[in-house]
């Protein structure tokens, strides 16, 4: 939190920055306002909550008017740290969580709004597709107007009993909004938090001005005191992979490509629905048989 301690030197007390990364009193600027830039800031101390909610006091502002600007910030709980790397600074085919506030849509043919947030668990064997906006391996996302703002901005991520949410506040309303939720979410402890940004042919400021981890005080089962933390893979308990998914401007899973078992589903609720409808009409073509008989 602010003011910070180490301005205008590369220490500060628990967390290492590197790249174009620049330490003010007033706020950590991971990337200026210039083209090609890339900075993090990852604290050292590894975290074993297992229950934890991450408070992020951000600010993305520049020059950049309409599409003209990007290309975003990234929120990391993963296993390395300070490893630079394609994704928002940082390094492709982590292991962890990752939330992303893309503030660009490299994908022209997408019907999403932009900045979007989105939210990816990795364990290592899956890559960021920039072209993409990082939609197929995207669990979950939505639309926030949260760059060149007035007032303040604010994010949390909160991990609890395997439940991911993520809420925002950039309405200036001091209330939190829920952005994404998502059950089975599997994350080891002993991961490192970091936050990282990037710019490309587009720029603007990312700026972290506060973070802050809480502990959440959470009653588990008996059978997860035999549990490991620290060896859990991240992964993600869905009924269909992320792959699977398609471009949905709400973020959220949508069915993918027809198989041949969706196809037989269809037709045989089709069927049914043929059926039912021959059989009411019967039974109308009959009372009116019926009722014209008795007037004759």
């Amino acid at each position: 939190v602010r003011p910070f301690a180490g301005a205008g030197s590369a220490a500060m007390p628990l967390w290492d920055f590197q790249g174009s990364t620049m330490v003010t009193s007033q706020y950590v600027r991971l990337t200026p306002d210039e083209r090609s830039r890339e900075g993090s800031i990852w604290n050292h101390v590894p975290c074993y909550l297992k229950d934890w909610e991450l408070h992020v006091h951000f600010k993305i502002h520049g020059a950049g008017k309409k599409n003209l600007h990007g290309d975003g910030l990234a929120l990391w709980y993963t296993q390395d740290r300070l490893v630079p790397g394609p994704v928002f600074g940082s390094k492709d085919k982590f292991h962890g969580l990752a939330i992303f506030l893309d503030t660009y849509p490299n994908d022209e043919a997408t019907e999403r709004v932009f900045p979007y947030i989105s939210a990816m668990v990795n364990n290592g064997s899956l890559t960021y597709d920039h072209s993409k906006d990082g939609r197929w391996t995207e669990l979950a996302g939505c639309s926030a107007d949260l760059r060149n703002q007035n007032h303040d901005t604010f994010l949390a991520i909160r991990y609890s009993r395997g439940r991911l949410t993520v809420m925002t506040d950039v309405e200036d309303k001091n209330e939190w909004k829920n952005c994404i939720d998502i059950a089975g979410v599997h994350l080891p402890t002993g991961y490192f938090f970091g936050a990282s940004a990037g710019t490309g042919d587009l720029s603007d400021n990312h700026d972290i001005i506060s973070m802050k981890l809480f502990q959440l005080m959470v009653e588990h089962p008996a059978e997860d005191e035999t549990v490991d933390w620290t060896k859990i893979e991240p992964r993600v308990s869905l009924l269909k992979s992320p792959k699977d998914n398609v471009d949905d401007p709400t973020g959220n899973f949508r069915s993918g490509p027809l198989t041949g078992w969706k196809v037989f589903l269809l037709l045989l609720c089709a069927l049914l629905g043929i059926i039912i409808c021959a059989v009411v009409g019967a039974v109308v073509f009959q009372k009116r048989q019926e009722r014209n008989k008795r007037f004759y």
